[in-house]
């Protein structure tokens, strides 16, 4: 195990042991942990009961944030014609078709987000060596798949946010800035927490959220009671 700085375990202290806080309290301590010289990404982590060897019972999608991540989304799509203007005018950063994956393949990387219309997967498919291991392939589960890729672009450039089960069941995602003031972030982890429970999978069997925890990139973990 990695030792622990003493700046974290002096914060370490601070947390209720395995007792859960009501959403409210347990962001407001999370907000005393802005003591490093960067904005740090609060995360939010839900442990659940599914059997993540069962296809039935996997978790995936996405779920635009009311407040946003609070950091720039760099968008690139696959498109053309008027769902390449569309894309364009949504504010897009990069837009193209065989030229763009061309320069994928040639290493460039600089985005956080793909988006593909449905004619171009062809174009796409032959990415997915390099995207899928990154997380940044388009697909129609997601939302990064669709003609409608103006709406797309805009709903990642507000806040939008993918997620997907680990081999051990559990979810994680960025939920905003430390900076953010208490009630955005209550928002935003709440809007996520709520959108995880409306998604249990029908076959499964007993408790689906077994735990929440929220954390900031340098922090320690706070539970918190759902």
């Amino acid at each position: 195990m990695a030792k622990r700085s003493k700046r974290y375990r002096a914060l370490a202290q601070k947390v209720p042991g395995k007792s859960p806080l009501p959403l409210e309290e347990a962001v407001k301590l999370l907000k005393t942990f802005n003591n490093t010289k960067f904005d740090q990404t609060v995360e939010v982590a839900i442990r659940t009961g599914i059997d993540a060897r069962q296809a039935d019972q996997n978790i995936r999608g996405s779920v635009v944030l009311p407040h946003g991540l609070g950091k720039p989304v760099r968008v690139i799509v696959f498109a053309k014609g008027d769902q390449a203007d569309q894309a364009r005018a949504a504010g897009a950063d990069e837009v193209g078709g065989a030229d763009l994956a061309e320069k994928i393949k040639n290493g460039w990387l600089d985005f956080d987000v793909c988006i593909a219309a449905p004619d171009m997967m062809g174009v796409v498919g032959p990415l997915g060596k390099i995207l899928g291991p990154r997380g940044l392939m388009p697909s129609p589960r997601a939302g990064t798949v669709t003609p409608d890729v103006g709406r797309a672009v805009r709903e990642y450039k507000a806040g939008k946010v993918e997620f997907r089960n680990d081999s051990s069941g559990n979810i994680h995602a960025p939920v905003g800035k430390l900076s953010f003031d208490e009630q955005k972030l209550v928002e935003n982890i709440r809007t996520f927490v709520e959108h995880i429970q409306g998604m249990r999978p029908a076959s499964l069997k007993g408790q689906f959220i077994k735990g929440v925890t929220i954390s900031a990139t340098m922090s320690p973990g706070i539970r918190v009671a759902v």
